[in-house]
């Protein structure tokens, strides 16, 4: 009996603790907590103290098992609305609080403990008399569905805030929304991710338990999406909506953005890089190098699970995919495009890009009292490389007419290699050599097609015949193979992250981060994009670039961001079982 009513004291003290605490607010929803706190401490004192230590009563000794059975409810129901106003705390303070639950649900569990049918009766002889003479009868009638209907409430009640505590400590459920990590999860498989060793953090703040977990390469990983503001408004927003979320075991999402539709918020990706590496992708294969070895060299494991041609996959698997991102013709279309890219002479493409311009300047036949000038005809925007080869056919006849035409041709075609020493392009960073070629590429394509039309209206062939031109239909299908890699090759290349500083030394991922990319790299918006797209060169090198929309913006993860591993498959049944790596699941 004497360490009990120790336990009773000690958690009274930390109940009115906890409560003082809870006096630090604002005028907004974190004032409710503290007369919420106090108020459960005073019910506390009543049903523990009075009740149990001086008058020595068991006669409620059901309605006292539940209040301590609510306790530590209560009480991180008060430490997250005081959490939820406008303003927060700082990191100290809410250790302390944190803290002091910690104790409270130990001692609170501890007098559960000896409250149990089992024990009660052997702390006070008083007590067993009582009990045995007094014994429990469960009532009758309308009171009997009385008590029924609330002990149903109280255990929904109890499953919920057992569910919130499950949620932010130890596991938390996730449905996969997307097909960005394809084949190795598909959309409406169901996942458990445990937390415990990932550092949870109490809500609403920084107070948590230590890292434990080890992150390695592979290792899928569900973490709070970066793209979103960490702002206390959406902070509280996610939580309450993750709240949601678990309760309703995946049914309801209703995290969403201002425009309403559903956050992806968080994200479930693989680890691709680690600490102290630099990484770069190009065609689909991802390289790597760290401080102790200079030298990038391809990451082998991430080609297990990389799937950039979905193809090849089972019948089983791929009636299961909502949306194949490439076709058979257009994943060889890719390869064939790349492979031109990596065997492009490009001192033959200089020679080449000369002899086209001098060749239209040959058709030119400027009016002089033409109204247009060659700045309207090809803005920043025409030289979209969608734009450029759609509107290929005007832009063949102004060019031809206008003043200037010519000379804009050949700075155009040319200024690829006037402004640069071929040859240190080539061989010194290979994805910037890569979107050198490219460029090149296009410029080729682009002169090509010029000259054609040039020569084709020189011969007085009618625009609508051009068509059946087959030079031209050659050039043209070229043309449009490599702009629609061009358009996607964001999704198959990664310029080098993190990028070298201003003097060219290498950058590193720093300690306790993490890049992630989906297996589903055509389908996966991940840490290589942003959400909004920009108009780039496609080489920085080139002043008079052909130019495309990118939302290439890499970042890392911090680990303080990962909410753990996703362990364990539950949902579908027939697929049950710890995920395997990527192509082999």
């Amino acid at each position: 009996m004497k360490n009990f009513s120790l336990i009773i004291k000690l958690n009274l003290i930390c109940s009115a603790i906890f409560s003082v605490l809870c006096l630090y607010m604002h005028l907004d929803i974190s004032a409710v907590a503290f007369p919420l706190s106090a108020g459960f401490t005073v019910l506390l004192y009543f049903a523990s103290y009075i009740e149990l230590v001086k008058n020595k009563s068991v006669r409620h000794l059901n309605s006292v098992r539940r209040v301590f059975q609510y306790e530590p409810f209560v009480f991180i129901t008060a430490f997250v609305i005081q959490r939820s106003g406008k303003f927060g705390f700082p990191a100290a303070f809410d250790f302390l609080c944190a803290f002091a639950w910690i104790v409270i649900l130990v001692l609170s569990l501890l007098a559960q403990y000896f409250l149990a049918e089992k024990r009660i009766a052997s702390l006070d002889s008083g007590w067993a008399e009582f009990l045995k003479a007094n014994p429990y009868k469960k009532p009758k009638g309308i009171k009997r569905v009385a008590v029924e209907i609330l002990e149903w409430v109280d255990a929904l009640f109890q499953a919920v805030f057992t569910i919130m505590l499950l949620n932010i400590f130890i596991f938390q459920l996730y449905e996969i929304p997307s097909e960005s990590m394809v084949p190795t999860f598909l959309i409406k498989d169901r996942v458990v991710v445990f937390k415990s060793l990932a550092g949870p953090k109490f809500p609403l703040s920084n107070a948590g338990f230590p890292y434990l977990q080890k992150y390695k390469r592979g290792d899928i990983v569900v973490f709070r999406n970066p793209h979103y503001g960490s702002d206390r408004e959406n902070e509280v927003k996610t939580f309450f909506s993750q709240f949601i979320y678990m309760c309703s075991l995946t049914l309801l999402k209703t995290n969403t953005d201002e425009h309403g539709e559903i956050k992806a918020d968080p994200l479930v990706k693989r680890v691709t890089a680690i600490p102290g590496e630099q990484i770069y992708m190009l065609d689909g294969t991802l390289y790597s190098r760290t401080k102790e070895s200079q030298e990038f060299k391809p990451v082998e494991q991430d080609a297990s699970w990389a799937a950039w041609n979905l193809n090849p996959l089972s019948s089983k698997i791929k009636s299961k995919i909502q949306t194949i991102p490439l076709s058979e013709s257009q994943a060889e279309s890719t390869l064939k495009i790349e492979e031109q890219r990596r065997t492009l002479d490009l001192n033959s493409a200089k020679i080449e890009c000369e002899k086209l311009s001098k060749e239209f300047a040959r058709y030119t036949r400027p009016k002089e009292n033409s109204s247009k000038s060659i700045e309207e005809i090809f803005s920043v925007r025409d030289l979209f490389v969608y734009n450029l080869f759609s509107n290929i056919n005007n832009e063949t006849i102004s060019l031809l007419t206008v003043n200037g035409g010519a000379d804009w041709v050949d700075s155009f075609l040319n200024s690829w290699h006037r402004e640069n020493d071929i040859s240190s392009q080539v061989g010194s960073d290979e994805y910037m050599e890569s979107t050198f070629r490219l460029n090149v590429m296009a410029k080729l394509l682009f002169g090509r097609i010029l000259v054609r039309n040039a020569s084709l209206l020189s011969a007085e062939i009618p625009v609508s015949k051009w068509q059946s031109d087959s030079v031209r239909a050659e050039y043209l299908k070229a043309a449009q193979e490599l702009c629609l890699y061009i358009l996607e090759m964001d999704l198959r290349n990664l310029p080098v992250f993190p990028a070298n500083d201003a003097n060219g030394n290498a950058q590193y991922i720093p300690e306790n981060c993490y890049f992630m990319m989906g297996d589903n790299r055509y389908n996966s918006l991940d840490m290589r994009h942003s959400y909004e797209q920009t108009l780039v060169s496609i080489s920085p090198m080139d002043s008079m670039s052909v130019t495309y929309y990118t939302s290439i913006a890499p970042q890392y993860v911090n680990r303080s961001r990962m909410l753990g591993k996703a362990c364990f498959r539950f949902w579908p049944l027939n697929r049950v079982g710890i995920p395997k790596s990527g192509l082999t699941d």
